[in-house]
């Protein structure tokens, strides 16, 4: 099974290592997955579907999945389901093609491990309110505010840099946290692994 994942930028590189440490304890045979960053943010409609034919057709993919930030700065999208659905709708319904969002940004999905980011950032500043459902947390001030405004007034004297903090903060967690507490990423786990094992059900 060889498998793109379209993704906003780098940010979601850093947790490439972690989604495959999981998968690997849960499949017999493990994919190939191949993490493309969009830098500027993921085609939208004609270039997208030309995107998803050339993966498909000329380089072979099994499956190409699309890995939206619902939240950009920008209001392209109303939410999680509107941005699947227009996807969708942008490549034909190509059956090859699996939409899915991170609400309202990658570092969402950071927030159930506050307590570690407290340790790295060297303050002991709360979690923002309603962390307890991660992907709710506001537009206005999304989860990647919160924890560059801990590590902007902590101890560790140093700005949140998206990739290597964003791997410390997983590296000695379970990831199953964050899948239990986001399901959008939990949708979007399961898909790769029910891709590899049809016998798996998506939640």
């Amino acid at each position: 099974m060889k498998i793109a994942i379209l993704v906003e930028g780098a940010t979601e590189m850093a947790f490439r290592e972690k989604l495959r440490e999981f998968l690997q304890s849960r499949l017999q045979k493990m994919p190939k997955l191949r993490f493309i960053p969009q830098d500027g943010g993921i085609p939208k409609e004609r270039d997208l579907k030309r995107l998803v034919e050339n993966l498909l057709d000329n380089d072979g993919y099994d499956a190409v999945i699309a890995l939206t930030d619902v939240y950009t700065g920008k209001q392209h999208f109303k939410d999680a389901n509107d941005a699947k659905e227009k996807r969708m709708t942008w490549v034909d319904n190509n059956p090859q093609f699996y939409p899915h969002t991170a609400s309202h940004d990658f570092e969402a999905w950071l927030l159930p491990y506050w307590t570690t980011i407290q340790k790295l950032a060297k303050h002991n500043l709360s979690a923002p309110s309603g962390s307890g459902s991660p992907e709710t947390v506001n537009h206005q001030k999304p989860p990647s505010y919160w924890i560059k405004e801990i590590f902007r007034t902590g101890k560790c004297r140093k700005d949140y840099d998206k990739v290597s903090d964003g791997k410390a903060i997983l590296k000695n967690n379970d990831l199953m946290i964050a899948i239990e507490a986001c399901p959008e990423l939990k949708a979007f786990v399961y898909r790769i692994i029910s891709l590899c094992n049809e016998e798996k059900i998506i939640p």
